[in-house]
Order: structure tokens, then sequence, then C-alpha cells
């Protein structure tokens, strides 16, 4: 799969936390995130911060037995006056434990696919930082900007995940909606600038697939990396043109179904 020069997403997962930080304090601590119904801004800042200290710890310590995984998380400070300044640090160290040295080492991948486990876990907390990051963005009315590359890898990343050979496990009832006896849905960017823009699902019998590239499909949406990425991760409506700039031809229930059954971005 497709992914993300490893400095880029390093870069990316403080530049995007910075964001957030921003975000929530032109929000305030309790102004509720639309995008997340049951959470505060409070509650987001402290979900994000508290994962990336925990991924930072994973890493670092080369965990390969899910048991030993860290059982006590960071605290949020109390005043949110201290929120930046501590986000900064758990995204720092975030990025810092994905290092090249790391990159590679044994550590625990709780997907089971190919990648080591650090490369997930870069990707998990890019992807929290992006997401989220929206969430806040849209709690406080402010745009948010998510580089094509960037969303076009963590769509891949969102796929990966679907597809691993342990969502069953993870999420029982998403696996079994999203087989098929053939369906297929084509996801196609407008805007990135070579051949990683594009991803081709199939619901089969013994569960979804996906490949990048095009192919003909029952369902084809077409429109920008970032509105594709916050449509399948359910931040933005499908049929929504307006707001997402995607023009979707084909069955469209189809497609709706998919994103009914697959959200894995907490909240």
């Amino acid at each position: 799969m497709t992914e993300l020069n490893a400095e880029r997403a390093r870069r990316a997962i403080v530049e995007h936390t910075r964001r957030l930080a921003e975000s929530a304090a032109t929000a305030g601590p309790d102004a509720a995130v639309p995008t997340t119904p049951e959470w505060t801004i409070t509650e987001l800042v402290e979900h994000v911060g508290q994962t990336q200290y925990w991924v930072a710890e994973i890493i670092e310590r080369r965990i390969t037995d899910p048991t030993q995984l860290p059982t006590e998380m960071a605290v949020l400070p109390t005043d949110p006056r201290k929120w930046q300044a501590w986000l900064s640090e758990s995204a720092q160290r975030a990025a810092n434990a994905c290092s090249d040295d790391a990159l590679d080492a044994p550590v625990f991948n709780p997907a089971g696919d190919e990648r080591s486990g650090a490369r997930f876990w870069m990707s998990s907390v890019l992807n929290e930082a992006v997401v989220h990051g929206f969430d806040a963005a849209n709690a406080a009315g402010r745009p948010a900007d998510i580089d094509a590359d960037i969303a076009a890898a963590l769509i891949s990343n969102h796929l990966a995940m679907l597809t691993s050979p342990t969502w069953e496990m993870q999420r029982s009832e998403s696996a079994h909606a999203i087989r098929g006896t053939g369906q297929t849905l084509q996801w196609l960017a407008i805007d990135t600038t070579d051949d990683t823009g594009a991803w081709f699902v199939e619901r089969r019998p013994d569960g979804a697939t996906w490949q990048p590239g095009t192919q003909q499909a029952d369902v084809t949406a077409t429109g920008p990396a970032q509105s594709l990425l916050l449509t399948l991760t359910r931040r933005l409506p499908l049929t929504d043109r307006e707001a997402t700039n995607i023009s979707v031809d084909g069955d469209t229930d189809l497609a709706q179904h998919w994103l009914n059954n697959t959200a894995h971005v907490s909240g």
C-alpha cells in the first residue's frame, strides 16, 4: 500500500496537532463537537493527547506482546491554557518515537497486516490528528485544510484497516456487513499528482478487499482527496455535492451502505 514518506508523516503529525490545539482554544473546552456528537472539545483534546502519549510509549518500549500494552494514560491538564503545550509535547513525542530506526523494529501491529508496528502506529496517530483536527476546526467554525497526499495516504490506511486480518475480531459487525457477492466501489481523487489517488473495493463472500488503481465499478465516487477522506470517515455526507464536491456515478445506495458500516475513527 502507498504510504507517506516517514519524515512527511512525522511533520504532519506535529502540524495537524498544532492546528487542532488552536481550534480547541478557539472553540473553548465546553463546546460541543458536531461531527463527534457525544464529545466536547475537552474530551476530544484528552483523547488525542492520550493516544499520542500511549502510542509513543508502545514504540519507545518496542512492545510486541499486546498483553503488555500500557495501562496508564496521560493526564489532561485541568487548565485549558496548558492544553496547547500538552498537545505539542504529545505530538512531538509520538513523531520522535517513529524515528527511522524504529520504523522496522519489532512492535505490535493490531491490524496484523504486512506493515511494521511502528508504521501502523505512525499512520494511526496521523489519522487521529488529521480527522480529529477537522472535528475541532468544525466545532470552532474554522476552515480545515488537508493536503491531497496526506488525505490519500489516510484513505489507504482506512481501507487497510477495514480489510485487515484482524478487522473481524475488532469490529465483527462491520466485517460481516461489508461482505458481499462481488459488489464493487471505486473511489477517485481528482487532485493527486500520481497513481496514489484511486482505490478499488470489492465486497467478496469471504470479506472485503481493496487495491490501488481504477476499474469499472458498480459505483464510483470522484472528488478531492480531502473530501473523500472526510466522507469515508463519516465527517461529511456523501450526497452533499455543495459541501464535498464529490460526484457519484452508479449505485449510490451501495456506497452509502459501505459508509454506514465502516467507520473506525474514534467518535
